[in-house]
């Protein structure tokens, strides 16, 4: 049954629809001060958001209607609040690092671990099995164990260690790991095999080929000293033949998608610095503190959060355009899908009842200005309703003359063009050919296209996690507002449990029966194969 808050918050859409953006800048100077918020040295400017005073205030009704403030409270307590799986949700335990109410022993215990190990590899005095120091790192993960490692060591680029090569390796296709390992010399190398389980068939599989490839080039002994594990699985991983004093702990209430804190970042702070993890926790931490204690209106996760909402339920939003302008950043949109849409792409509510509203929208996106020249001209003229999230940088994290001063001129350009459009007179104004009646409607952009902008200070460890901390409660205030459970994924599974039942079809050891014609057929087409 809707709510009061809910009902309101449909006559609004329905007058919001009829009002231009640029004419609600027009009518209010002060839109910029009255819908943007300054929060732990972050800038949120959502005044080019569809929203009115009245609009925001019905959304912060819904949030208190839902009881937000109680789940958090759960959540902290380490409930079951996942209970699909009835586990703890207890990521933000990972960097609580000081002394705070729920502060793991056993979280403190493998950071340290990961600090010498890391002064080892750093500091050459841990060794190949040719006696060789370690160059190149490659993490065999998929998911969380990689997409999350992936993007910090891509967005901290700068802080890169010199003389580390940090690699990834997720996709089943071999062509993944063989490229990958081209780049490698078995003598330099060290493999960090990331699963809980120690089970995952990509994962696994990918960790075989690379043994294999080492084992090929310097013994079997050799694997010992090139290969370490993440993982809670430790007679798998001492039967793969890694010393489990080599393997790094984590728990089964750490979600994969929410896993970079834990030693899923083993690859991070090999990449950076143990140091600059630490500060990566940091800054995850300092978000915590923020959305747990800050008041609604002045909160930057629950803000980001009811915006989504009113876009997708109120005013018909099916995706969200995020365009993050710093090359570093390239990879957000990737783990962010993840993220986003395992959370709360579902359709039923924590009762088992069918969910009478749409969830999380499809996110896609590109870094800036490479966009520009692919998708933006949809976004601008296509026809369809699509929010746009703009990130970036006041300062550049590689600062070479006249870049970024560009780079942060096409980005409010976008955003001021998805806001104001262009009229038909104002195309007749601008078009100075003979042919210009003719081409003005071409010229035409609707605009209000609904954007926020979210400006950093800087990339740095610390504002990186802050960011990711800040899209991770996004979620949970989201799965709040929609009663999903944003932690369990049992739509990842079920594909999984086909493809073991067709491997052996396809590999010629089971009959191919009782499948669905168009399945049979490419079974077939693949067995018979020359």
């Amino acid at each position: 049954m809707p709510t009061t808050a809910w009902v309101t918050l449909q006559q609004q859409a329905a007058t919001a629809r009829g009002v231009h953006l640029r004419d609600q800048f027009a009518t209010d100077p002060q839109r910029f001060a009255r819908f943007s918020l300054r929060e732990e040295g972050l800038l949120l400017d959502y005044s080019k958001q569809r929203v009115t005073v009245e609009v925001m205030t019905q959304l912060r009704q819904l949030w208190q209607e839902a009881k937000g403030a109680e789940w958090i409270s759960r959540m902290r307590a380490g409930e079951a609040i996942n209970h699909t799986e009835q586990r703890a949700v207890l990521h933000v335990a990972l960097r609580q690092t000081g002394a705070g109410a729920y502060s793991r022993p056993e979280v403190q215990a493998v950071l340290d671990k990961m600090e010498r190990f890391c002064a080892q590899i750093h500091g050459a005095h841990w060794r190949g099995a040719t006696g060789e120091p370690i160059r190149t790192i490659v993490n065999i993960g998929i998911g969380g164990s990689d997409l999350g490692p992936k993007m910090a060591v891509r967005a901290l680029a700068a802080h890169r260690l010199p003389h580390l090569d940090v690699r990834f390796v997720s996709n089943l296709d071999g062509a993944h790991l063989a490229t990958e390992l081209a780049h490698c010399e078995p003598a330099h190398t060290l493999f960090i095999i990331a699963s809980k389980t120690f089970t995952t068939q990509e994962t696994m599989q990918n960790a075989a080929s690379a043994r294999a490839w080492l084992v090929a080039a310097l013994g079997e002994a050799a694997v010992a000293r090139h290969f370490v594990a993440v993982s809670t699985n430790l007679p798998a991983v001492a039967a793969f033949g890694i010393d489990p004093d080599n393997a790094f702990e984590f728990w089964d209430w750490v979600g994969g998608r929410f896993s970079l804190w834990s030693a899923i970042g083993l690859p991070v702070a090999l990449a950076v610095g143990m140091g600059n993890f630490r500060r990566l926790l940091a800054g995850a931490a300092a978000m915590d503190t923020h959305f747990f204690n800050a008041p609604i209106e002045h909160n930057l996760p629950l803000t980001l959060a009811l915006l989504e909402l009113w876009n997708t339920d109120f005013l018909g939003a099916e995706t969200r355009a995020l365009l993050p302008y710093s090359q570093s950043l390239e990879l957000l949109p990737r783990y962010l899908q993840q993220l986003e849409m395992e959370s709360n792409g579902k359709r039923t509510d924590r009762a088992g009842n069918a969910i009478d509203c749409n969830t999380a929208p499809i996110l896609w996106g590109e870094a800036g200005t490479n966009g520009q020249h692919a998708f933006y001209q949809l976004i601008h003229q296509g026809g369809r309703l699509i929010p746009c999230e703009f990130i970036a940088c006041i300062e550049a994290d590689f600062a070479l003359p006249g870049h970024h001063t560009k780079l942060l001129a096409h980005c409010f350009a976008q955003s001021e063009a998805l806001m104001r459009g262009k009229t038909q007179s104002e195309a007749l104004s601008e078009t100075t050919h003979n042919n210009a009646p003719e081409l003005a409607p071409y010229k035409v952009f609707p605009g209000n296209q609904p954007s926020t902008t979210l400006l950093l200070p800087r990339l740095d460890p610390h504002t990186l996690g802050q960011l990711i901390a800040l899209y991770e409660h996004k979620v949970f205030a989201l799965g709040v507002l929609w009663n999903l459970n944003s932690f369990d994924q049992w739509g990842v599974e079920y594909g999984k449990q086909l493809a073991g039942r067709l491997l052996p079809i396809i590999e010629g050891s089971a009959p191919v029966h009782e499948l669905d014609s168009s399945t049979a057929g490419l079974m077939s087409a693949c067995r018979s194969a020359p």
